[in-house]
Formats: structure tokens, sequence, C-alpha cells
């Protein structure tokens, strides 16, 4: 079955605006809502992107059936992947899993910014892999070490996967869901 989205552009809004259509997208019964991580805004004239995590937080706490995607983060040179493993651990708790977090290896435009340089695709697409493995590890709890070729990690990890399905609040109690999903089911 079909499932619709609605995307939120940082790089075309502010926060609050981001947070007012999110509000109307879920009113409106889409299933889900992604979000640009993007550090710039595309042209000049955009002037502002704000940070998709904090719009990511008030979107948990703001709604409350819709899905919520990073479309996309890229955990090797803006952010290490330890930070993301963390906030999107965080959002996936204060959305009560309705969180998905999306990865990539990034553009130049946005990850540049640091001043780690801008490493060929290969390299990226490698430092991507160790990234994934490192968040993925972190989620399961715990002590770790990760030494690998791009990046090294020393920290307790999550016990939260933002991968993780909804729980409900009662043992078989129906995850709740969105309008149009409501309205299909009744069909």
């Amino acid at each position: 079955m079909a499932s619709y989205g609605y995307s939120l552009m940082c790089e075309l809004h502010g926060p609050n605006e981001l947070l007012a259509q999110a509000a109307r997208a879920e009113e409106a019964g889409f299933d889900f809502v992604t979000i640009s991580d993007h550090f710039h805004p595309w042209l000049r004239s955009q002037h502002h992107s704000p940070y998709a995590w904090s719009v990511l937080g008030g979107l948990a706490a703001q709604t409350g059936a819709i899905e919520l995607v990073s479309l996309v983060t890229c955990p090797t040179i803006r952010y290490h992947p330890a930070i993301v493993a963390q906030k999107a651990a965080t959002v996936a708790t204060m959305s009560e899993g309705r969180f998905r977090l999306g990865v990539g290896a990034g553009e130049n435009l946005n990850e540049h910014v640091v001043g780690r340089g801008w490493p060929p695709a290969h390299v990226r697409h490698e430092m991507l892999e160790e990234a994934i493995e490192i968040m993925r590890t972190l989620w399961t709890g715990g002590y770790h070490k990760h030494e690998a070729s791009t990046t090294t990690c020393t920290t307790r990890g999550s016990s939260r996967s933002p991968t993780s399905r909804r729980r409900s609040t009662s043992p078989g109690a129906a995850p709740s869901r969105s309008r149009s999903q409501r309205e299909r089911a009744t069909e």
C-alpha cells in the first residue's frame, strides 16, 4: 500500500514555518514528513537554513502520529557518527519510535564547513560504511571502542535505536496511525 509524505525544506523556510508545515501535513493525513539536513541554503537568496535536528525535536514534541525522517544526514564529516547516533536515538525516544534516520555520503556544499576538506566519492562511501557500523554498535548499549581507517570512537552506547518501532503503552495495543492510514484501514 502506498504511503504519502511531505518534504520540509530547511533551505527554504525558517524553523517555525517548518513546524507549522508539519502540523498541516499531519492534519491533512500525510504518513510521514522528511526534513533536509543542510547547513547552507542552495541559493544566497534563501538566507538561512535552520538546524534540522532542533526542528526534529520540535516535530517530535508537536506531532502525534506522523512519521519523521531525516533526509539525509551525513554522519562522517560535519557530524561524527557517535553524535548522529545520540541525536537519532534522542529524537526516536521523543517521538515514541516515529523517527527514521536517513543517511548519505554527503555533498560538498553542506559538509565542507568544518574545514576537513572534501574527499573523493569512494573515500566518502567507505567513511559512510564505517559510520553506519559505529552507529549500529552504539545502539546496542554498553561500552565500545572502534578504530578504523577513517573514524575513531570510544564511548558508551545508547540503548535506543532510531529504527526500532514504536512501543505501545499497554501490551497488545496497536500503534497510533496517521489519518490516511486509519481511513485506508476502514475502507
